[in-house]
Parts: structure tokens; sequence; C-alpha cells
């Protein structure tokens, strides 16, 4: 019975995030289609901060007159994520006591822990920081993934592999779901960085990408959230070895897996020590970023599906 909520709340959860993808769709085209201001010098200099540019490197930026349908359509998807959110979480908690053990036994539970990870971390930044440019982009994650979580990946409630029985995995599941939302803030970044950046270069930036923040503002937001990331990511590359000797007698046998964790560390490894040492920023490192998520992205869910090995408990 426990497990029929959990499940009725997961896909009330994809259905209301599909309806505040639909009204963020909706505020980016009224901001497209909304009366636009005289083209106004904006910096994209290193000491603009969102709403506030600096005197530096100035663009040609067609600024939106405010439109109260877009406020309107903003504010209603936020306030719908809101209830996902919560509608996500219940059915995340409702799980794991209809399982009586933490819901991350496999891909479906990892799947749409993950991404209650990463509606909390978005409506976080929103109500603390302003950042609702992020809602078109973030409720497309949480639909579809949402959605394929309750739809392909959906497993009934089982008891655990002997191998899992760990505090470890506990740990190193935590903190996976956790550097995975964020590294997928920091991809979305970064995506958006390369859309502003090529209208930045066109000399104009029109519609909804004259509301996200400069081109500069937003290989900050990347490039912090990515740093915030990586030390999880290698915290969960540690414990997953700390668990895999309890549950198998060895640290590290380049499982696919275990592979393919490393090289989505590698590819962030890459992408800090380039900025700190090379002093690579904008659009080489959101390129990087870029392949740094469809890496993480392929290793959450590509390698369950395609590839057997010691991780295969964890697929569908």
């Amino acid at each position: 019975m426990i497990a029929d909520y959990s499940n009725l709340a997961m896909v009330t959860s994809v259905v209301l995030y599909l309806l505040a993808m639909t009204a963020h769709a909706l505020e980016w085209a009224s901001a497209r289609t909304a009366r636009v201001a005289e083209p106004a010098l904006v910096s994209v200099g290193a000491g603009e901060t969102a709403g506030k540019p600096a005197a530096d490197a100035p663009v040609a930026t067609d600024r939106p007159v405010p439109s109260r349908r877009v406020e309107l359509f903003g504010r209603v998807g936020v306030a719908i994520t809101v209830v996902a959110a919560l509608t996500h979480v219940t059915g995340v908690v409702l799980r794991g006591i209809a399982a009586g053990r933490a819901p991350w036994g496999n891909m479906y539970e990892f799947i749409t822990t993950s991404l209650a990870i990463v509606a909390i971390a978005y409506l976080v930044l929103v109500l603390r920081y302003g950042m609702r440019w992020l809602g078109l982009p973030v409720t497309l994650l949480l639909t579809i993934g949402q959605g394929l979580a309750v739809t392909v990946f959906y497993v009934q409630v089982s008891e655990l592999m002997p191998a899992l029985h760990s505090v470890w995995f506990v740990i190193h599941i935590i903190a996976a779901a956790t550097a995975g939302a964020a590294f997928n803030i920091g991809g979305i970044a970064s995506i958006l960085y390369l859309l502003r950046t090529r209208a930045e270069e066109r000399g104009r930036v029109r519609g909804y990408l004259a509301r996200v923040p400069s081109a500069e503002a937003l290989d900050r937001v990347s490039y912090r959230t990515l740093a915030f990331a990586f030390p999880l990511w290698t915290f969960t590359i540690a414990a997953g070895a700390i668990w895999a000797q309890y549950a198998w007698g060895r640290f590290w046998g380049w499982d696919p897996k275990e592979t393919m964790s490393l090289v989505t560390w590698i590819v962030y490894a890459v992408y800090l020590h380039a900025r700190a040492t090379a002093g690579w920023k904008g659009r080489r490192a959101a390129i990087v970023a870029v392949i740094g998520l469809f890496s993480f992205w392929f290793n959450f869910v590509g390698i369950n599906l395609l590839v057997s090995g010691l991780h295969s408990y964890a697929g569908i």
C-alpha cells in the first residue's frame, strides 16, 4: 500500500514538472515576443552581477520592457515546481518506508533520489539568489528524467543485494547524488553560457536571453558549481572504493562503472586545472564542462543499460 502511494506521488510529480516546464516555456516565449526598449550598453565585465552591470566591455542589448505576462508565467512555474518537488520528495520517502531501507537499491530509486536533489537545489537557487532563469532547462531535465524513471526504469520494491548492506554504500550514494545535482546545474549554466555568448558576439541580445545573466556571470556560476561538485565526486569514488573492499575484497577492479566514474573525474579535473593554471575561461571551459555532463550521464544511465558488470544490480 505504501509503495502504491509512492508510485502515485512519483507519477504526480512528473505531471507537475511538465506543467511547470510549460509555464516556463510560456515565460520564455512571452519574453521573446515582448516589446523591447532601445538597445542599451550592458557590460559583460568581471565585476558584473545579475542586474548590476559593471562598466567594462559593453555590448548592445535589447532589454525587454517588464511584462506582467512574463512575470506571471515565471512565478507560476516556480510555484508549481515547489509543489512538484514536495510531491517528489514524498514519493522518495514513501519508497524508503515501503522498502524498509534507504531507497537507493536500484537505478529507478537512484534516479528519483538524484532528481529530487536537483529540484531542491534549483529551488534554493531561485528563492535565495533569484536564479529563475534556470527554470526552463531544469524543469525540462526533471520532466524527462522523472518521466523515464516511472515508465522505463521502474522496478518494484525488493530486498537489497548482500553487497549493498554497508554504511559505505549509503555514504557513496548520497555523495554521488549530490555531486550529480551540482554537475547538472553547472552543465546547464555552461550551455546557457554558450547560447548567451553567441548572442553577445552578434551584438544584440534579445528576448529571454536579455533576462539571463551575462556570459561572464554564467561562466562564474558554472565554475563555482563545478568547483563545489568535484570534491564531492572525488569523495564518491573514494567511498565507493572502500565499499568495494568490504563487498568484493578489492578497492578497485576496473569495473565499467568504476572506469567511467574515473573518466568523469578526469574530465572535470582537466576543467578545473585548465582554469587554474592556463586561465581557461569562456567557450573552451564551457565545452569541457558540457563534455563532463555527458560523461556523467553516460556513467549514470548508459553504463547500466549497455554494459554488464558488478554494478548491474542497479539496472532495470
